[in-house]
């Protein structure tokens, strides 16, 4: 058997800085820290920060007043931050930066009257957020089925915006089926779907073909992994999403020559190397590296952690 990893896979750039935002946040508060829904959507990361004392929570009227709330990667609507000042909470906004240029577009498009069509899953913590920026200004569509189900009047403008997680494959349908309906439909300044999330995807389209199996590491509610998966069997490879390696099942190597082992924008990399070494020890499986994409993005800390620190420091 062959492991054929994928580059890039793993943590991307909004990952790295909102998981090393509640690090900071630990060291400089200690536990319990509060953050406002997962930080990211991957069952290993959460476990261990809550291991380390972390609470999750799905209000900030869980946290205590005067307390600090860490908001997660997938940003939050203007309403939330108006309960937390209402609280009095000191607020660290680990809200990835392409997240919160949407927001930004959503808020630009609805001060100039326009009609704006979010492309994405309606119950996802990014889209939820999104939409409390200008609700009464912005429709949800999931799916080609309901941009024929969409009524705009003929004299609204109208531009359209994405979840930064997509499907390329879906979001390309998606939009075709906009731009036929309507054909003025302005799009974002620039894509909105993020360049890890087209890294990835990219390197999947690339590299299944080649496999019989495709692996990708990553939890059940993390959109990219699930779009990885999509990508590989869209494309006629058998492919699984898995947490961990607990989560193989040896049928699924019955025959299998090539595997692509590859992972969510949001799965530690410690998870793809148990992997690794486990096809190893039990197939004698080789392992091949195959870059398909360079990508050195990187994102400084939110200023709201930089002045917590500069707080922090003024104190001792």
């Amino acid at each position: 058997m062959k492991i054929l990893l994928a580059n890039p896979r793993g943590f991307c750039a909004g990952v790295n800085m909102a998981i090393e935002c509640v690090d900071r946040v630990l060291e400089l508060k200690g536990a319990p820290v509060y953050v406002y829904h997962e930080i990211v959507h991957n069952r290993h990361v959460v476990d261990r920060f809550t291991r380390q004392g972390v609470v999750f929570v799905n209000s900030v009227d869980e946290v205590p007043n005067g307390g600090t709330v860490v908001y997660s990667a997938h940003g939050v609507s203007p309403e939330v931050r108006q309960r937390s000042n209402a609280r009095g909470l000191i607020q660290v906004d680990a809200t990835c930066p392409l997240v919160t240029k949407v927001h930004n577009e959503a808020i630009r498009y609805a001060r100039q009257k326009f009609t704006i069509v979010l492309i994405g899953h309606a119950d996802h913590d990014e889209v939820v957020g999104t939409l409390g920026e200008a609700p009464t200004a912005i429709k949800i569509v999931e799916c080609v089925e309901d941009v024929e189900k969409l009524e705009i009047p003929d004299d609204h403008r109208v531009a359209y915006l994405t979840q930064t997680t997509l499907s390329l494959d879906d979001a390309g349908r998606i939009i075709a089926a906009l731009k036929q309906k309507f054909p003025r439909i302005q799009a974002p300044p620039k894509e909105d779907i993020c360049y890890a999330t087209t890294n990835r995807q990219t390197a999947v389209q690339k590299l299944a073909p080649e496999c019989d199996l495709v692996l990708v590491v990553g939890s059940q509610n993390s959109s990219n992994s699930k779009r990885l998966v999509e990508m590989s069997v869209n494309r006629g490879t058998p492919a699984y999403l898995v947490d961990d390696a607990s989560h193989l099942d040896y049928n699924w190597f019955d025959d299998v020559k090539t595997v692509l082992l590859t992972a969510g924008a949001s799965a530690p990399e410690d998870l793809v190397q148990e992997i690794v070494k486990l096809l190893v020890e039990r197939y004698g499986a080789t392992v091949e590296s195959r870059h398909v994409t360079d990508e050195d993005m990187h994102f400084e800390l939110p200023v709201s952690l930089r002045r917590l620190e500069k707080q922090h420091i003024g104190a001792l």
